[in-house]
């Protein structure tokens, strides 16, 4: 029997497998992304060292698919679902590593709020909103469009930036637009929050019972972005205005953290909602505050056209 090592002197010195393997070495150093890392590490990275890991970076270009082409999370076609693949230079050794993508990312981070926050879920419609699919087929949405785009546009982790404060009629659109703002940070990897006010309201009384309340209220205040949607269609009392929605939106004034609210009530509509409570006790001091800091918040921008929800 031939020795290993002499089958496979016998091979690699085969002249149809040098032209096969010259070939392969070609179709590698022809991908972009490796021609782009080759010159991000000259000066460390020599010929000897992309010799000696060829078949690693040709690993790379078996991995890598064109993430910027991807619609979302579910229709990742990597290898790994959620993950994209990085080369590393160790010395002379040349790693691959797997990285989540900025979908991952923000995914992740929705998650593991939404197993602590039940009334963060959203409904499907929302998490594929995008602003291309935003109608724009009555006048009185081109500036409500026209401020979230600017904003999604802009707007990085640290900048100081008014949200917005979108109010209008049922079925007009507002947490679509919400969801397309929040999709179109995702893709900057800038995560942002939901919140479903009637039913966060309701929770936070739950949470009473089982010492979650704490946690749940840190998690909302502390959101990079964060998004309250239908404010005034819950039930008001004292409590979840100035112990609830008053320390969220002072903690947020407090930090310059981004903040959307979307709403059936104009700004004198909601102040009314907010001054009387369940009891039917009138408190216009309180209200007033909170719109206080709703207004330093976001800016109000009504939002017009037919409801969708019947069409």
């Amino acid at each position: 029997m031939e020795p290993i090592n002499r089958t496979l002197n016998r091979i690699t010195n085969s002249s149809s497998f040098k032209e096969s393997y010259e070939q392969l070495k070609a179709e590698v150093l022809s991908n972009r992304d490796i021609r782009a890392f080759i010159e991000e590490s000259k000066g460390q990275i020599t010929s000897s060292i992309i010799e000696k890991n060829m078949m690693k970076l040709y690993e790379y270009t078996t991995q890598t698919r064109k993430c910027e082409d991807c619609p979302n999370l579910e229709g990742c076609i990597n290898m790994m679902s959620g993950y994209e693949p990085v080369l590393v230079l160790h010395k002379e050794v040349i790693e691959v590593h797997y990285r989540p993508c900025p979908s991952k990312i923000v995914h992740d981070e929705r998650r593991k709020t939404e197993k602590l926050i039940k009334s963060i879920y959203v409904p499907k419609d929302i998490l594929r909103a995008s602003f291309a699919d935003f109608s724009l087929d009555n006048p009185g949405r081109d500036l409500a469009f026209e401020y979230a785009e600017r904003f999604a546009a802009s707007y990085a982790p640290g900048k100081e930036m008014k949200g917005l404060y979108l109010h209008g009629s049922f079925g007009v659109g507002k947490s679509y637009l919400l969801g397309a703002i929040a999709n179109q940070l995702a893709e900057k990897e800038i995560a942002s929050l939901i919140v479903y006010v009637p039913e966060f309201f309701r929770e936070m009384k739950q949470s009473l019972g089982d010492q979650t309340l704490n946690q749940k209220l840190e998690a909302v205040k502390n959101a990079p972005i964060l998004m309250l949607d239908d404010i005034g269609a819950e039930a008001m009392s004292s409590w979840t205005r100035d112990e609830i929605l008053g320390s969220i939106l002072q903690f947020r004034m407090h930090e310059q953290l981004p903040t959307f609210f979307s709403s059936n009530f104009d700004f004198n509509g909601l102040e009314y909602h907010l001054t009387y409570t369940q009891r039917g006790e009138e408190e216009k001091m309180k209200a007033a505050r909170i719109m206080e800091r709703i207004r330093y918040l976001a800016t109000p921008v009504k939002l017009d056209g037919p409801n969708r929800r019947h069409q």
